[in-house]
């Protein structure tokens, strides 16, 4: 009777550790931006869809958008860890500074999700590996690339652009041809989205980045011109995406839906201004933690006039679920300082 009792106790200990581990590890994952991820990859799905519909599995692209909107999550797990120094000032409630979360196995978790990922592109499409690879290999860099400046920003909007590149390839057989001006240029704007992002992120890591001898742009020129120069980078998507038509880039993708490519494209450029302008007033303290949710709802707003270019209907939508959803999961994340 002892004996099973002692089993018991030992299994609920078990089970318990269990628990508190995938619970710490699903904060870390910090999901409200896992829409950065998610949204950018749709960017490359729908251009497959557009481009192929005959081509199209529902299935297959379904599967694709689970992976991508869980992408950044297993990948913040590698961020956290290189990025310990500079957390352990700004986020000291993070469970991996803590040690809530343990880091061998987290790691290891992280690693085994990243392999069976690169396993399944395989059976998408061989050529998907590509940006899998890359997308690793720059998020890696991308901790040493932030003592750059403005490197770090172009870096970490590669690595995000590897996911509009994923959906892309993963979606099906290739199209021919492959590449065209007018899909560089939408790649082109991803990676300013998702640069822009980022930089606005680096103002409440200031202090952390700062003693770590991480010389963002901010660290570097300080937050007074940094904030400045916010307000200048939220008009080069808009700026971008206008001399990209000016110049004949987007021709084969066209404009479907001119009444819903227009109130997306307004609601992004109303979110990209309200950010700057949030970080121009708030540039310290808990307000640039919470200012984050709207810098966040901007970057994927823009990603969504990339989609409604080819898919109005379904780029209205996700504007508005993500707008939504990134507000309520963001509200479970209100610690600044984790």
């Amino acid at each position: 009777m002892a004996a099973e009792t002692i089993d018991t106790l030992g299994q609920v200990r078990a089970t318990g550790t269990a628990w508190k581990f995938v619970r710490a590890y699903i904060k870390s994952m910090r999901l409200y931006y896992a829409f950065v991820t998610g949204i950018t990859g749709w960017v490359g799905v729908s251009l497959y869809h557009f481009l192929l519909p005959s081509q199209v599995s529902y299935l297959r692209s379904t599967l694709i958008l689970l992976v991508l909107f869980l992408s950044w999550g297993v990948n913040q797990i590698f961020n956290d860890f290189l990025g310990l120094p500079e957390d352990r000032i700004n986020a000291p409630h993070r469970p991996m500074v803590t040690g809530e979360l343990a880091l061998r196995p987290a790691l290891w978790l992280s690693s085994l999700l990243l392999a069976g990922l690169t396993v399944a592109s395989y059976f998408f499409n061989p050529w998907s590996t590509i940006p899998v690879l890359l997308g690793v290999a720059l998020n890696i860099l991308y901790e040493y690339a932030k003592a750059w400046s403005l490197w770090g920003n172009l870096v970490f909007g590669l690595s995000i652009a590897m996911c509009a590149v994923y959906g892309y390839l993963a979606a099906g057989p290739l199209p021919t041809p492959p590449i065209t001006p007018g899909r560089v240029a939408i790649f082109v704007l991803v990676v300013m989205l998702n640069a822009l992002m980022t930089f606005f992120t680096y103002f409440k890591d200031y202090a952390g980045d700062r003693a770590a001898g991480k010389r963002t742009f901010i660290v570097q020129y300080g937050i007074d011109t940094a904030r400045r120069a916010g307000i200048i980078g939220a008009c080069l998507p808009a700026a971008g995406f206008v001399l990209c038509v000016l110049c004949g880039w987007l021709p084969e993708v066209g404009l479907r839906d001119p009444l819903l490519f227009a109130l997306c494209a307004g609601s992004a450029v109303c979110l990209q201004g309200w950010t700057a302008w949030l970080f121009y007033r708030y540039p310290r303290g808990e307000r640039a933690y919470t200012n984050l949710a709207m810098n966040i709802r901007a970057c994927v707003a823009g990603q969504c006039v990339l989609i409604a270019l080819v898919n109005g209907p379904l780029a209205l939508c996700l504007l508005l679920a993500s707008y939504i959803l990134i507000g309520l999961l963001f509200r479970c994340h209100r610690d600044a300082q984790a």
